[in-house]
C-alpha cells in the first residue's frame, strides 16, 4: 500500500516533527517515506483532507465500565468507587462484559486508537466465565493490539453495609491468574498483538505490603510489566503517610516497584521529589486528564514529569468516570487543562501527540509501534478534516489535538484496516446501540429494590 498526498502528518516524536509526501507499507511495516510514486499493482490510499499520525496508544482503560456511564455524576472518587464499580460488578455477566467491551473498543477505534491496554480488576468465583478471554476475543474482533493489565485484589476497600463485598483473591490466586493469562496470551515480541501485564489494582489499598516484593519478583520472572493505580487523589498519599510514614512513590520504591518496566495510572498527587524519582527510574505515567477532571481529583503534573525526562503516556480511563472515553477527548483535555492551570507555555500540541503515540509505546514496552518511521509497524491513523469544527484552521495539522473532534477516516494496524471510510468493518453500530440500551436496562433492573 502507498499512502499518498500527505499534507499534514506527524511522526510522533518528542520534537514534534511533521511529515509530508507518502508512506509505503510492505508486510505490515513502513518501508519508505517521502516523495514516492506508486509501484505496479500497489494499492493507493489518498490522504488529502486528513491529518496522518501514528496509531494512538491508550495505556489505561476499564472496558467493563462502558455500560456504567453517567452514574453518580456528582460524586468524588471514593464515593464514586462505592456507588459505581463496587456496586455494579456482581451484575456484569458475560454478555454485559462483552457488550461493554465492544462499546469501548468501537469508541476508541473510531477516535484514533490502534493499541488498547485494559486494566481489568474484577475476577470473581461468582462469574461463570473468564473475563480475560472475553476481552481478548473482543479486541481480536476489532483487529486492535491489546494489552490485558490483569488486575485483582487480595483485600477490598470497606464501603460499609449495602455495598457488595469486593471480588478478592489470595495473593497466590492472583499470581496464578496472572501466570495463566500470560501463558495464553502474552507475546514478548516488539510488535505483539497481545500482551499481559501484572496489575494489582491499587497496591496501598488492595494488597498487604509484605506481598508487594513477591508480586514484583514473580511479574519479572514471567517477563511481564507491572501496572497499578497510584496517587489518584490526595487520599493515597494520606494513607501511606499515616500507615508507612512515606509518600506512595518512595514507599513503593522500597519494594522494587519502580523501573522502566513499571507504569502507574493517574499520579495526580505527587511531589517534586516523587517526579524526580519516577524520571530517574524510568517509571511511566498513564495520564488520564478527563477522568481526573470529571471526578474532581485534580490535574496530574504530566508536563513536569515530561520536562524531567520521564515517560508520559495518554489514557482515557474507564467510561464510568469519563463518559467521553475516546482518544480525541483525551488529546484535547490534556492540551487545554494544563494550559488552564499553568499558562500557554505549559504544553504544546506536538508533545500531547507524542504522549499518545511514542510515549504510549514506550510505556507498554512495544518499541515497534508509536512512530511513523521506516522499519516501524504500519499502525497509522488518518484523521478526517471534513468537519465544521476543523474549517478555518490555518494549520489543519493541529486538528486532532486542538479542536476536540477527532474523527477517523481510516486507520490500520500492521497495514490492516481497522477503520475504513469512517466505519469499523463488520460492526453494526445501530445493533450495538440497541444492545447497549438493553444491557444498561438490565443493570438498572438488577439493582432496583425488591417490591414490598
Amino acid at each position: 500500500m502507498l499512502i499518498t498526498n500527505i499534507e499534514h502528518g506527524w511522526t510522533g516524536d518528542a520534537a514534534g516533527n511533521r511529515l509530508t509526501g507518502a508512506i509505503r507499507i510492505e508486510g505490515g511495516v513502513v518501508t519508505a517515506m517521502g516523495i514516492l510514486s506508486p509501484q505496479p499493482g500497489e494499492d493507493v490510499l489518498d490522504a488529502r483532507g486528513c491529518v496522518v499520525t501514528p496509531g494512538l496508544v491508550n495505556t489505561h482503560h476499564h472496558l467493563f465500565q462502558s455500560v456504567l456511564k453517567g452514574l453518580s455524576i456528582n460524586a468524588p472518587l471514593d464515593l464514586w468507587l462505592e456507588q459505581v464499580p463496587y456496586t455494579y460488578w456482581p451484575a456484569l455477566d458475560e454478555e454485559a462484559l462483552r457488550i461493554s467491551a465492544r462499546i469501548g473498543l468501537a469508541e476508541l477505534a473510531l477516535t484514533g486508537a490502534t493499541t488498547v491496554c485494559d486494566h481489568h480488576y474484577v475476577f470473581s468465583d461468582r462469574y461463570d466465565y473468564d473475563p480475560a478471554e472475553v476481552l481478548f476475543e473482543e479486541a481480536a474482533r476489532f483487529g486492535l493490539r491489546f494489552v490485558l493489565a490483569r488486575g485483582g485484589m487480595a483485600r477490598g476497600r470497606d464501603f460499609g453495609p449495602g455495598v457488595p463485598a469486593a471480588p478478592v483473591e489470595s495473593v497466590s490466586q492472583f499470581l496464578d491468574g496472572v501466570a495463566q493469562a500470560a501463558a495464553r496470551w502474552h507475546d514478548p515480541a516488539p510488535d505483539a498483538m497481545t500482551r499481559v501485564s501484572c496489575a494489582p489494582t491499587t497496591p496501598n489499598f488492595n494488597f498487604p505490603s509484605g506481598a508487594l516484593p513477591e508480586i514484583a519478583q514473580e511479574s519479572r520472572r514471567l517477563g511481564l510489566r507491572l501496572h497499578a493505580h497510584l496517587s489518584e487523589n490526595t487520599a493515597y498519599a494520606a494513607q501511606t503517610l499515616r500507615d508507612f510514614s512515606k509518600r506512595p512513590v518512595p514507599w513503593l520504591a522500597g519494594f522494587d516497584w519502580l523501573g522502566p518496566d513499571v507504569w502507574f495510572a493517574h499520579l495526580v498527587d505527587i511531589s517534586p521529589e516523587e517526579i524526580a524519582l519516577l524520571a530517574e527510574t524510568g517509571t511511566a505515567m498513564s495520564h488520564c486528564p478527563q477522568a481526573n477532571a470529571r471526578l474532581g481529583s485534580g490535574i496530574a503534573p504530566a508536563p513536569a514529569l515530561h520536562r524531567a525526562g520521564g515517560t508520559v503516556s495518554l489514557a482515557v480511563d474507564g467510561a464510568g468516570a469519563n463518559e467521553a472515553a475516546d482518544m480525541g477527548g483525551a488529546l484535547y483535555s490534556a492540551f487545554t487543562l494544563h494550559r488552564a492551570a499553568q499558562g500557554v507555555a505549559a504544553i504544546s500540541p506536538g508533545t500531547i501527540l507524542h504522549w499518545a503515540t511514542m510515549g504510549g509505546a514506550k510505556t507498554l514496552g512495544l518499541p515497534a509501534i508509536g512512530e511513523l518511521s521506516v522499519g516501524k509497524a504500519a499502525d497509522i491513523t488518518l484523521f478526517d478534516l471534513d468537519h465544521p469544527r476543523n474549517f478555518g484552521l490555518h494549520d489543519p495539522g493541529l486538528a486532532p489535538m486542538v479542536t476536540g473532534a477527532a474523527r477517523v477516516r481510516h486507520s490500520m494496524v500492521a497495514g490492516r484496516f481497522i477503520v475504513r471510510d469512517g466505519k469499523v468493518p463488520g460492526l453494526d453500530l445501530a445493533a450495538l446501540a440497541r444492545e447497549a440500551a438493553r444491557t444498561t436496562g438490565n443493570l438498572t433492573r438488577h439493582l432496583a429494590p425488591e417490591p414490598v
